[in-house]
């Protein structure tokens, strides 16, 4: 059974248009080497969003319970644990939320749609694969989204029904993230015609070169006889041809040059550097080779903000109302930024662990290390302690 099959039309139908949001779409445009919009396809635009969405990848989405004293008490409710590892039966978490920031990077905009029983909890969740999404309200005033789907399929869906990630959220709508089609139309086409460029020179390689005139009138036959004498004799004998050629006046030998117009390798880079420069990476981070603080850099500024999102509509879109009142429940995502740390940076976490502020097993992941029995629990070293606790054995 389909996302789509699993809805039911318990919502009230809208009545009122008001405007959307194309996803995967530009402008027509005539002449040159159009860009057709669909930028995943380019190498450089699948390298520059690759370490963002494989960093999402990787975050970890926990349940954290509150009891009345605002204590995390450790509990989680089984069927929620269950749903964060496994969100439909077809993807792991890992994966819806990969898919996830690749339409987010190229769209601004990302759904994700919640399925929910007869109680109210969430049984699944659904990336939503469409071409557009529009804005509607219902005669209560109530929010949808009109989606036109991939498989030429329209649907309606709530808006408190969809978990909704946005980038660029600026002034020009108070729904949708604003598009980067437009910003990256002029630079993807500048990119395209280089590289076609550099296509057509390597083509006209093996084009024809050289023009042979005779003075009388020849049969075809012997046109091409001629011809290809004067390829073996100068051109690609044995020896890799004569460096001397002689001719009589009965023919004319013409060399014809290529003009096909190559961009120079900085005018290249500066287009690759002003995509790096839109996506917010740099060479070593899209190869691997960043520092840790390059990588600290990059997750604050690119990957956190996202995480931060996902915590509040996860919250928000698969939790309850009543379960998320005066935050005593909420869905938190994991960075796992200190996987990246240099081995020093993470061998002196050993003194928070000491300290009681991260467990052994905390530890031990940031090390890539399995956990270990007992491990989930806070230690403290003897000669530490609180200062209450200090206080009353004074």
């Amino acid at each position: 059974m389909t996302i789509f099959e699993q809805i039911k039309n318990f919502f009230i139908k809208p009545d009122k248009v008001v405007n959307g949001v194309k996803l995967f779409s530009v402008n027509n445009y005539s002449g040159g080497y159009y860009y057709d919009g669909n930028y995943y396809n380019s190498d450089i635009v699948r390298s520059c969003i690759k370490p963002f969405y494989r960093a999402i990848g990787k975050l970890s989405p926990k349940q954290l319970k509150r009891n009345a004293k605002g204590e995390i008490t450790g509990k989680t409710d089984l069927y929620l644990t269950e749903l964060l590892r496994r969100p439909n039966p077809y993807m792991s978490m890992s994966s819806l939320l990969e898919k996830t920031a690749i339409t987010l990077q190229l769209n601004s905009n990302a759904f994700i749609y919640t399925v929910k029983n007869n109680y109210g909890l969430t049984t699944a969740l659904y990336p939503i694969p469409a071409y557009s999404a529009e804005k509607e309200y219902g005669e209560n005033g109530e929010l949808f989204l009109k989606f036109h789907l991939k498989n030429g399929d329209l649907k309606v869906l709530r808006y408190a029904d969809i978990i909704h990630i946005r980038k660029d959220f600026t002034d020009n709508d108070d729904i949708f993230g604003e598009s980067p089609a437009e910003s990256l139309k002029d630079l993807m086409e500048v990119v395209k015609s280089s590289d076609k460029s550099v296509i057509n020179a390597v083509k006209n390689g093996g084009v024809i070169k050289w023009i042979l005139s005779f003075a009388q009138s020849l049969k075809p036959k012997d046109l091409k006889e001629r011809a290809r004498a004067f390829e073996e004799d100068y051109l690609s004998g044995a020896d890799g041809g004569s460096i001397v050629a002689a001719q009589d006046n009965t023919q004319k030998v013409e060399q014809i040059k290529p003009t096909d117009y190559v961009p120079n390798a900085s005018l290249q880079d500066r287009a690759k550097e002003r995509l790096y420069a839109f996506f917010g990476v740099n060479e070593n981070i899209i190869q691997s080779k960043f520092s840790e603080d390059e990588w600290q850099a990059y997750f604050e500024s690119e990957i956190e903000p996202i995480a931060r999102q996902l915590s509040e509509e996860f919250t928000n879109k698969v939790l309850r109302d009543f379960e998320t009142i005066g935050g005593k429940n909420e869905i938190v995502f994991d960075s796992t930024s200190l996987q990246f740390a240099s081995m020093t940076s993470k061998l002196n976490l050993l003194q928070m662990v000491d300290r009681g502020a991260l467990t052994p097993n905390e530890w031990r992941k940031t090390l890539n290390l399995p956990p270990i029995e007992n491990g989930d629990k806070a230690i403290r070293r003897l000669d530490t302690a609180t200062v209450t606790d200090f206080q009353e054995k004074k």
